[in-house]
């Protein structure tokens, strides 16, 4: 569908963009096709030993019940919608309205929120079309549909029909900002503009056409030339786009396990070196009673044995009030004493078992 210049102005009025250029679906959205798409992705579960029913494919065979709305069936609802809730206003604000006043404007507020209901069940085909342009991007298919229907809800709320712009034109807009948000929001540890995520995207979808046009991977200066950008953009975009994961997301079949559960943690000790390391740290202990407070003091401030850090000399001068070469005299003088055979082969032995 092409769009009037009216509409032009209308959306660039509103502060919204034409996406008619990148094949948004509308009457020609092929809902068998998209039935077809998951059967497949279906029948590989099933021969995987999975025969749990998909929720995706279940809401897409739910969804295609209700028909697509050709521009007159869409003024008609979002008509109704409109008195649904000039209905509402009036209910809340009009102290004077008679029993019957009141029953027939509930019976509006209920045609509007019927036609609403209807209106939004025959554009969720667009939602999915639209959900499915940022699958791995960080949040799941269904999230993402989800997302979606409340940029559709919102849309379906702020819709003006006497405008003349077709519904799908308005509601693209808000879907694709809501998932774009989401995004934003939800699908990265750093989080994006929301524009950028928009670039990310065209940045995609550019090396996915350029890709089917050459027949191999474009090179990034294809994709600048592509999208009409800098070299250096391309790359920094290629750079940001990269996902991390969380440690969070789900592993295995019942998604019991975390992927933070198999990821070996270096710093962790084992049972059996904490329980080394409780007993070294008790024969220190004991060593450093055989020396004066003071020089017990310096010891456990110099090797961490306070709170795990190490002071410098001048730190523990400051701490004591006393000179750094002070500290470094009594150290010396502690040490001396600490090495004393008898006292420094109960740790050694201890450290060589």
């Amino acid at each position: 569908m092409t769009m009037d210049p009216e509409d032009e102005d209308l959306l660039e009025e509103l502060g919204l963009e034409s996406v008619e250029d990148e094949g948004l679906p509308g009457e020609s959205f092929d809902m068998d096709e998209e039935l077809e798409e998951v059967e497949e992705d279906e029948a590989e579960l099933e021969e995987a030993g999975d025969e749990s029913p998909d929720p995706i494919r279940l809401y897409l065979r739910d969804m295609s019940r209700t028909p697509l709305l050709t521009p007159e069936q869409e003024e008609e609802l979002a008509r109704r919608m409109a008195e649904g809730r000039e209905a509402l206003e009036r209910l809340a604000s009009d102290e004077h309205l008679t029993e019957e006043e009141r029953r027939q404007l509930a019976e509006k507020v209920r045609e509007g929120n019927k036609a609403r209901d209807h209106l939004i069940r025959a554009n969720t085909r667009l939602v999915i079309q639209i959900a499915k342009r940022y699958r791995g991007w960080g949040i799941a298919f269904s999230d993402l549909i989800q997302e979606g229907n409340l940029g559709l809800m919102r849309a379906a709320d702020k819709f003006d029909y006497r405008r003349g712009t077709r519904f799908s034109t308005y509601a693209t807009w808000w879907i694709r900002q809501a998932i774009t948000r989401a995004l934003s929001d939800q699908g990265r540890t750093i989080r994006l503009p929301v524009h950028i995520h928009e670039e990310i995207r065209r940045l995609h979808n550019a090396e996915e056409l350029l890709n089917d046009r050459l027949g191999r991977q474009p090179t990034d200066e294809e994709i600048a030339q592509e999208l009409g950008l800098a070299l250096s953009r391309v790359r920094w975009l290629r750079r940001i786009a990269r996902h991390t994961v969380s440690l969070e997301t789900p592993i295995g079949e019942d998604g019991d396990n975390s992927l933070g559960d198999f990821v070996q943690d270096d710093d962790t000790s084992s049972p059996t070196e904490k329980a080394s390391q409780t007993l070294l740290k008790q024969e220190v202990a004991k060593l450093l009673e055989h020396l004066k407070p003071r020089e017990a003091e310096i010891i456990r401030l110099r090797f961490g044995f306070v709170d795990g850090r190490s002071y410098t000399l001048k730190e523990v001068g400051e701490k004591l009030g006393i000179t750094r070469e002070r500290v470094r005299q009594i150290e010396s003088k502690a040490l001396r004493r600490l090495r004393h055979p008898s006292r420094s082969q109960r740790v050694r032995d201890f450290i060589q078992k």
